[in-house]
């Protein structure tokens, strides 16, 4: 994904894969949702609208930027760099879609665990509620940056920690026995 040489670096962009040479403007591209509900993209390269899906290439530490829109065979036919470049009806819809597909619940407090050995089940309260998970290997307890912390269940739900000294001190020594 390389941008165009002659765009300012100030000008909104979407990145095209390699095989496109130019970045294409945001005013070339148009969102839309198909008569089933799905997300179409509108791009000069393309013959036809194209059900894409959006996906955070960075959804931790940059979630509001950086976004690959990709083909139902998982091809990235674009990326928008910032989606607060674009119309206000084509950010609606990506943030929307981004809504829809994003579930990363925020890990407030850890209730019990039921071992030190794996797998082991997690009982955890969330910003969405208790819940509990299986965590299958102390692999699965990420370290993101000083204090951010992600957690990958059996099923492969992400659990996120966004500070691990915001919580409270028995949880904190659960999740640094892990990481």
């Amino acid at each position: 994904m390389t941008p165009s040489s002659n765009k300012s670096p100030q000008e909104p962009r979407v990145f095209t894969p390699a095989e496109h040479t130019e970045a294409v403007s945001f005013a070339d591209i148009s969102l839309a949702r198909d008569e089933w509900g799905h997300l179409v993209l509108t791009l000069p390269a393309l013959s036809h609208a194209t059900v894409v899906t959006p996906t955070p290439l960075f959804p931790i530490s940059e979630p509001e930027r950086w976004i690959s829109l990709r083909g139902e065979d998982g091809i990235e036919l674009a990326c928008v760099e910032d989606p607060n470049s674009l119309s206000p009806a084509d950010r609606n819809l990506l943030q929307d879609e981004l809504a829809r597909r994003e579930f990363v619940p925020v890990i407030e407090r850890i209730v019990r665990v039921s071992g030190q050995m794996e797998p082991s089940e997690w009982t955890v309260d969330t910003d969405r509620g208790t819940t509990s998970f299986v965590l299958e290997s102390e692999d699965d307890v990420r370290r993101i940056g000083e204090s951010q912390i992600v957690i990958v269940d059996a099923h492969g739900t992400r659990y996120h920690i966004p500070d691990l000294n915001a919580i409270d001190a028995k949880s904190r020594r659960i999740i640094e026995w892990y990481v």
